[in-house]
């Protein structure tokens, strides 16, 4: 088989997205803390792959379609699937004898489960909280895009951003965090992350004008044309 720019570009663009999207829920159960509005707020490191995620799907809306997009979005949870399975099976493989003596200086249970088993949990909260909130993102970018006739690019990629991540933000948020933080502090997570989001999704327009134009001008690839209402 033998693939054209466009299917090129397309199998890039769903590889790097699954890879951001992956790496991004096994990282997750680290909190950092980032100052906002005078307060320091905790914040997930799985948010650092977030401006690849969103990039890449409004690339793929814009040049692919709704089908497309919705397309990369269940390959998507299926690989989340799949690491969730392989995570399962990794913790509960008996550990060598030997690896559990005082003598051993390699890596041992309690290290190794503390990041691999949390990071289940975090993978379920996501797939649940991903495939609610991309679907969401897909619908609202198609809308947009739809109702402003393809022009006002930054309106439709912020737009659904601001709709979707708020719904992602709360349900990952309250899947993971809740028993383990005060209502106090997951609500502040969960305002930080969508406001970090909302932020960020501003902050990128100009690099999604520049894709856009990249993919457009210099590989040719056209735009899908807006649905009709």
């Amino acid at each position: 088989m033998t693939l054209d720019t466009r299917g090129k570009l397309f199998l890039a663009l769903s590889a790097l997205f699954v890879t951001s999207l992956v790496v991004g829920d096994i990282i997750g159960g680290k909190l950092m803390g980032v100052p906002l509005f005078g307060t320091t707020h905790f914040l997930s490191v799985g948010f650092i792959p977030f401006p690849i995620t969103f990039l890449l799907t409004d690339l793929l809306n814009e040049f692919y379609g709704k089908q497309a997009a919705r397309t990369v979005t269940w390959v998507g949870f299926g690989m989340a699937v799949f690491t969730l399975v392989v995570l399962t099976v990794a913790v509960a493989v008996p550990w060598h004898p030997e690896t559990l003596t005082p003598e051993w200086k390699g890596l041992t249970p309690a290290p190794y489960d503390a990041v691999f088993a949390s990071g289940r949990q975090i993978l379920v909260a996501s797939m649940t909280a991903y495939v609610v909130a991309q679907l969401i993102d897909i619908a609202v970018f198609t809308r947009i895009k739809a109702l402003t006739r393809g022009r006002f690019l930054w309106l439709r990629a912020t737009g659904s951003t601001v709709i979707s991540q708020l719904v992602d933000t709360v349900i990952i948020q309250s899947l993971v965090w809740s028993g383990n933080l005060s209502i106090p502090k997951l609500t502040n997570l969960v305002i930080a992350s969508w406001v970090g989001k909302v932020l960020i999704a501003l902050l990128l327009t100009p690099l999604i004008y520049a894709g856009h134009a990249i993919v457009e001008r210099v590989l040719k690839i056209e735009p899908v044309k807006p649905e009709p209402l």
